[in-house]
């Protein structure tokens, strides 16, 4: 039985329709991201399923338990935002307490709370600070710390990280996965960052105007996109039209292709004779833009030494695996 249960749900402003029939199921202890644009929903139905935005109609079941008609305070729901939405006049400790204060919790069953959160983010020695002594990472920090002391049945990230340079980002989701296998907390992470939602989910709902369009785990969403969406926006792949897909690769192709960057190899042994128009470098990889049978692809290349590099317009040959070559929507 699933854990959360969301059962034709739908939200609409005035004729502006956000979302509409979203279903979905959720199991206990699990990590789930709703990635995609700006604009596709995902925020709004986080909101609804925190009870911070009324939803037009349907279901939000946890675990058997009707949410819809119940207030934010009493969906026993913990919510981190994007701002850190902390009290600047009170102490770190006092806005991690801030929760328990609503629970009613006893002064001295407050304090071990509090400090067995700040203890899990790693900020024990700051509960006297101030959020002004603080950094944006730790300011997060703290955020979450204040929603994990409530002890909630269900934890809500909406963009956490976005405000944060890469180096913290990248220590703070570790951080954040982390403690959510410990406490084997049901945890839904709102983000538009593909690399963020395919590093930390147990499964991915991919959503584009209002609709979940792909869900699953990493790997099925990165290498089977059910659409020409999904391929554009998990990965860099090719999307190739019929025409295009049928001149490059030598036999008829009656469909739209996505085909991986990194799944083109470079060699000597290729049949596909091609030209470098540029390359970029990614770090550890060398992302090249080439032109094969007029059509102009992105290759992937692992960046093993600088005398590997190849140069603009130097003649070059490609190998594609036909099981590389993905058909969509």
């Amino acid at each position: 039985m699933s854990y959360l249960s969301i059962r034709g749900l739908h939200k609409s402003y005035g004729d502006t329709a956000i979302f509409s029939d979203i279903n979905c199921e959720i199991g206990q202890g699990e990590f789930v991201t709703l990635l995609g644009p700006s604009g596709c929903g995902k925020s709004t139905l986080l909101r609804c399923i925190a009870g911070l935005t009324e939803v037009g109609g349907g279901q939000i079941l946890l675990d058997g338990e009707d949410l819809v008609p119940q207030s934010p305070q009493k969906r026993g729901i913990g919510m981190v935002f994007q701002s850190y939405a902390l009290f600047p006049n009170m102490s770190v400790a006092q806005n991690v307490a801030f929760g328990l204060r609503m629970q009613k919790a006893s002064k001295e069953e407050s304090a071990q709370r509090v400090q067995d959160a700040l203890a899990m983010v790693e900020l024990g020695d700051f509960a006297d600070r101030y959020p002004h002594q603080l950094s944006g990472g730790q300011c997060q920090r703290v955020a979450l710390a204040r929603s994990l002391v409530t002890r909630p049945r269900l934890l809500l990230l909406d963009e956490p990280l976005s405000a944060l340079d890469a180096r913290i980002r990248k220590h703070l989701r570790e951080q954040i996965r982390s403690i959510q296998q410990d406490l084997g907390l049901t945890t839904i992470f709102v983000t538009h960052d593909q690399e963020e939602a395919l590093v930390m989910s147990d499964r991915i709902f991919l959503m584009n105007d209002g609709k979940i369009v792909q869900s699953g785990d990493a790997e099925t969403l990165y290498t089977a996109p059910v659409d020409a969406f999904a391929a554009g926006f998990i990965g860099n792949y090719n999307l190739l039209d019929a025409g295009q897909a049928s001149r490059l690769l030598g036999w008829p192709i009656g469909s739209r292709v996505a085909i991986r960057p990194e799944a083109i190899q470079i060699g000597s042994q290729g049949s596909i004779e091609a030209r470098i128009r540029s390359h970029s470098l990614l770090g550890n990889v060398i992302r090249y833009r080439v032109e094969a049978r007029g059509v102009e692809l992105l290759v992937d290349v692992l960046n093993r030494s600088a005398g590997d590099m190849h140069q603009r317009d130097q003649a070059i040959k490609l190998t594609i695996e036909a099981t590389a070559i993905c058909e969509v929507a």
